[in-house]
């Protein structure tokens, strides 16, 4: 287990420990704020980088967790016709509220309640995907099945096409 993280990774990392897998929250030297600065720090490809996205509902106010596949980007009506749900930007101030994590470092777990999650299906062809942990240098590494389980998301195709 890590030691000696941010308070933020560290909220993350205490997450992860409580749900008895051996998660090792990462803090590196370099930037991992976008998917491909995270690529480039890890050594992975973009595609296994599991992005946060924090959405505002529509209809509720309420917060939607997106985790997409780094390379791809959130088709809103794909979403609405899946998961039932009117997917609006988000700025800064309604996230850090509503997650208590900055844009950034936002992580698929560890928020101040629980999130309604959405899960972007490609993730499932890789064996290993990294996600955010709270900081933008914060990083760990796990599963798709392990994210699905996590986070009680909903997996969909949510790929917006070329």
């Amino acid at each position: 287990m890590a030691t000696g993280l941010s308070r933020s990774a560290q909220r993350v990392q205490d997450f992860l420990s409580k749900e008895g897998d051996d998660f090792d929250v990462r803090e590196l030297a370099s930037s991992t704020r976008t998917a491909r600065d995270a690529a480039d720090s890890i050594g992975c490809t973009v595609a296994q980088i599991a992005k946060s996205l924090v959405f505002r509902e529509g209809a509720t106010d309420e917060p939607i967790l997106v985790v997409a596949s780094g390379v791809n980007r959130v088709d809103a009506a794909k979403v609405r016709t899946a998961a039932s749900l009117d997917l609006h930007r988000a700025d800064g101030n309604f996230v850090k509220e509503r997650t208590g994590f900055a844009i950034g470092g936002i992580p698929p777990v560890g928020h101040e309640t629980p999130l309604r999650t959405v899960l972007d299906q490609d993730l499932k062809q890789y064996a290993e995907i990294w996600a955010a942990a709270g900081t933008p240098h914060a990083v760990f590494r796990l599963t798709p099945d392990r994210l699905g389980a996590l986070t009680g998301g909903q997996w969909i195709d949510l790929r917006e096409e070329e």
